[in-house]
């Protein structure tokens, strides 16, 4: 019994450091920002520090912030283009990493080569992926994109394509910028986690579906896809959540400014992570609200996909 208590307090200890960093790191902001999203016309207080109760507001909570925001146009039009970005980019970035992985792992030569090019994206800035992407779909007829679909007679040089800027882009040619760039910068990880995946799978079954005389449609729908389920949810759910949270590339491709989106509005494809932001100084109760209302859609995925993934997932 004194063997067990002694082991009891040797794993507190332990653990004791990464309780305290998740604190005052995570818990911490989220209590505040709750708090600081039932507050009217709230401001800190000047010398009141971090801690929010080190400041003066009003002691019943209000539902100002969130009436608010569910009913600016803003908020409403930054949820669909985050939901739209999300439909879009997710599904068509597992499906076509999922295809990648399966394909790398299958080839022999330059295995290495291959592997390293789709790697490059996850160790590349993301600001600077997406100022790339800016000059590769360049709205003049010299842009890397524009110069490739003139050469296959698909439009003309007098004519190029309006792609980013803020002078006549449409939101639909912005939008296959951004789903582009999704699904380029989010497939080296995804094809990583495949491939580790892909290694874990026991040989036998494949030898016993070539045996039946099944073909590679067969395996890898009745095989490959239900043995990678895991790895399959895990991938789904992360994507979800960082779709969800699309800023810095949006502002990275479209953006002259801190708080351009985009168009000739510069609301074109604000995000809600974007409206957040916006918001943060000037009104930091709505601010904090929009977080919060995020926040709980991820929550709701999250758990809808879990509560899916008890009948889909093989482990």
């Amino acid at each position: 019994m004194l063997e067990h208590k002694r082991d009891g307090w040797k794993a507190t200890i332990a653990l004791l450091p990464a309780f305290l960093l998740l604190t005052i790191f995570i818990l911490f902001p989220i209590l505040n920002t709750v708090l600081l999203s039932f507050m009217d016309n709230f401001a800190w207080a000047p010398g009141a520090g971090l801690w929010l109760f080190g400041n003066t507001f009003d002691l019943f909570p209000s539902l100002g912030n969130y009436l608010a925001v569910l009913s600016d146009p803003t908020f409403i039009d930054a949820l669909w283009n985050t939901i739209l970005l999300v439909i879009i980019s997710v599904p068509l970035s597992i499906i076509v990493s999922l295809l990648i992985a399966v394909a790398l792992y299958n080839i022999k030569a330059l295995k290495s080569f291959f592997q390293t090019i789709f790697f490059l994206p996850y160790v590349t800035n993301g600001i600077a992926l997406g100022m790339v992407f800016n000059v590769i779909f360049s709205k003049y007829d010299t842009g890397l994109m524009n110069q490739f679909l003139i050469t296959l007679g698909l439009i003309s040089a007098d004519n190029p394509i309006n792609w980013v800027g803020a002078d006549g882009a449409t939101k639909l040619a912005m939008a296959v910028v951004l789903i582009v760039y999704f699904l380029w910068n989010g497939l080296a990880f995804k094809i990583l986690v495949f491939m580790s995946g892909l290694a874990s799978i026991d040989k036998q079954y494949y030898d016993a579906a070539r045996i039946d005389g099944a073909d590679r449609k067969t395996i890898f729908n009745r095989i490959t896809v239900p043995l990678l389920s895991p790895q399959i949810l895990y991938i789904t759910i992360t994507s979800f959540i960082g779709a969800f949270k699309v800023y810095s590339s949006v502002i990275s491709i479209f953006g002259r400014g801190p708080f351009n989106f985009g168009g000739s509005t510069g609301l074109t494809w604000v995000t809600v992570v974007g409206y957040v932001y916006r918001d943060m100084r000037t009104d930091t109760g709505r601010a904090a609200a929009g977080s919060i209302i995020l926040l709980l859609i991820i929550l709701v995925i999250t758990a809808v996909q879990f509560a899916i993934s008890k009948k889909r997932i093989h482990y």
